[in-house]
């Protein structure tokens, strides 16, 4: 409200402004255009700072301190661990929920993760998939958790982004119905899924009738 007063003033002066100094030119070197275009350019040229200073700006994405970060819309990101910095920025990154898809006693994760990101008033959800045994269960957890999350941004991590990338695919395959080719693009960016990660996948698809093998 107050910019868009700030704004509104700066339109009149500028409107009262133009037309007092029109007045001083004679009528012979005045533009025929000048009436509509001059003043739309100048009054264009004083409200852009204001503009640009009133949207809110988030750090690139892709600037996560984690490994193979794959953004893959404005309101989804999916990556390896994060370090505890970077944890502790995802606020400033325009960030609402995390959701680990890997158990808290592995090596790398970050031991009060948790409170890092609760601290700054995230929702933080850890789905402890063990990797060489994942489950159709541990997907329709995944699901239901995304789903609760609607219209918030949300950063999906595991360790390197294994187990992130293969279950956002899922989702993105199977509950948005996305194109499974373009999908598995952020999948490969990673990792190439095999062994049991790829019958999961497979097994999901088929479930679900998608004409899709993972390569």
């Amino acid at each position: 409200m107050k910019t868009a007063g700030v704004v509104s003033a700066m339109y009149i002066s500028i409107r009262l402004r133009l037309k007092f100094d029109a007045r001083k030119i004679p009528i012979t070197h005045r533009s025929p255009f000048m009436k509509i275009r001059f003043p739309r350019i100048l009054l264009s040229c004083c409200l852009l700072p204001a503009v640009c200073f009133a949207m809110p700006v988030h750090a690139d994405d892709s600037k996560i301190d984690a490994p193979n970060v794959v953004p893959i819309s404005a309101h989804l990101v999916t990556s390896g661990q994060p370090t505890a910095g970077a944890l502790a920025k995802l606020k400033e990154q325009g960030f609402d929920a995390v959701i680990y898809l890997a158990p808290t006693t592995v090596s790398d994760a970050v031991a009060d993760e948790k409170n890092i990101v609760e601290k700054q008033g995230l929702i933080w959800v850890n789905i402890p998939i063990q990797f060489q045994q994942p489950r159709a269960a541990d997907f329709e957890q995944f699901v239901a958790t995304v789903k609760s999350m609607e219209g918030k941004k949300i950063l999906v991590h595991c360790q390197v982004n294994m187990r992130a990338s293969s279950m956002v695919f899922l989702y993105r395959t199977i509950v948005n119905q996305e194109s499974p080719e373009k999908a598995y693009e952020s999948v490969i960016k990673v990792w190439s899924p095999s062994g049991v990660w790829k019958e999961l996948i497979a097994a999901q698809l088929a479930q679900h009738q998608i004409r899709f093998q993972p390569y």
